[in-house]
């Protein structure tokens, strides 16, 4: 069986002979430590010596993507207001006329040749990709997230009105590299943080309000196509994981170890084979200060609680380089020592 394959019956909720291993997406920093210690050259090559059975490729990354010729990048609020602080680029609007009369990017200047050919070249690897559609990182941008969490209540029409906006364009831009993509890919992956360390950002009546329904749209579209949805989200989300499953959410990553009901014994006890987990060690402190041994225990633990619907990984996709090599190298031999058939 490929890697590909395993990661597809995982996600498909069928028996696996393991769990499934993803790495993440590690800074530059850390790829430029861990080249050093193992005598590699890139990223890919250390996904290679991992054994790491998935690779992500996202269009919205990949400068070339974006072809507007008066405007460098696609979302231009991020690079205005990158913290999300107060009185961002759109902070100003307050009538849903003003939303409509921004300078919105536009579906004719996409380009997806390098996506295209990056995906052509890859190996027998499982594929996250699609547009990242970090809507509700957008909102902080573009308002403050201040800003964005009072005018939930105040402006909820703007609200609204942005998000028609923003989750339009990601919406037609994945139909239009799915249907470039084809088979090259197996899941859409998106990106929005709604929890913090304690618990969700907002109230579970305003996320099922302004985001859930978008959420449910991209799963939709993806299965429409064929692919698995798969979500980012740190944080304390258990509140809203059955809501997740509801709006036909496959897999929640990256399992954010230490945040309040995001240990793998409530979800085993309240989630288990409903969806599929990605992550869960905790970088906040294990992978960091832990020994080997400390990490192949915890991973041992993991897989014990949530196997067999479960890709094991780092609790966080971006990893830092206070995370040693040799914690990775433990994390990831422990995924192959313990079948699950």
């Amino acid at each position: 069986m490929s890697q590909r394959q395993l990661i597809r019956k995982i996600m498909n909720g069928e028996p696996a002979e393991r769990c499934g291993f993803w790495l993440g997406s590690p800074l530059p920093e850390t790829i430029q430590v861990y080249n050093q210690k193992l005598g590699t050259s890139s990223l890919e090559e250390i996904q290679h010596f991992l054994g790491d059975d998935i690779r992500w490729i996202t269009p919205q990354y990949i400068k070339s993507t974006y072809k507007h010729p008066g405007r460098k990048v696609m979302r231009p609020w991020k690079e205005a207001n990158p913290m999300g602080l107060a009185n961002g680029p759109m902070s100003h609007i307050e009538t849903v006329e003003e939303v409509e009369a921004y300078d919105w990017p536009q579906i004719k200047y996409l380009d997806f040749t390098e996506t295209i050919n990056q995906l052509q070249n890859l190996g027998d690897y499982y594929r996250l990709s699609g547009f990242w559609s970090p809507f509700f990182h957008d909102l902080t941008y573009m308002l403050g997230t201040e800003d964005l969490l009072m005018k939930m209540y105040t402006h909820p029409d703007v609200i609204h009105a942005i998000l028609n906006r923003l989750c339009g364009f990601y919406l037609e831009a994945n139909a239009l590299f799915y249907q470039q993509a084809g088979n090259l890919i197996d899941a859409h992956f998106m990106g929005n943080d709604f929890g913090s360390q304690d618990d969700l950002l907002m109230s579970p009546e305003l996320f099922e309000e302004f985001y859930l329904p978008w959420l449910k749209k991209f799963a939709d579209q993806a299965h429409h196509y064929g692919y698995h949805s798969v979500l980012h989200c740190c944080g304390s989300i258990y509140r809203i994981v059955n809501q997740l499953i509801e709006a036909g959410i496959d897999c929640i990553h990256p399992i954010q170890a230490l945040a309040t009901n995001m240990n793998a014994e409530y979800l085993a006890e309240n989630f288990k084979g409903r969806i599929v987990f990605m992550g869960g060690v905790d970088t906040q402190h294990l992978l960091s200060e832990g020994t080997p041994d400390d990490i192949r225990n915890d991973t041992s633990r993991i897989i014990r609680l949530l196997a067999p619907g479960l890709i094991i990984g780092p609790s966080h996709e971006a990893l830092m380089p206070n995370v040693p090599i040799e914690n990775v190298i433990a994390m990831a031999k422990t995924v192959r020592e313990n079948p699950t058939l």
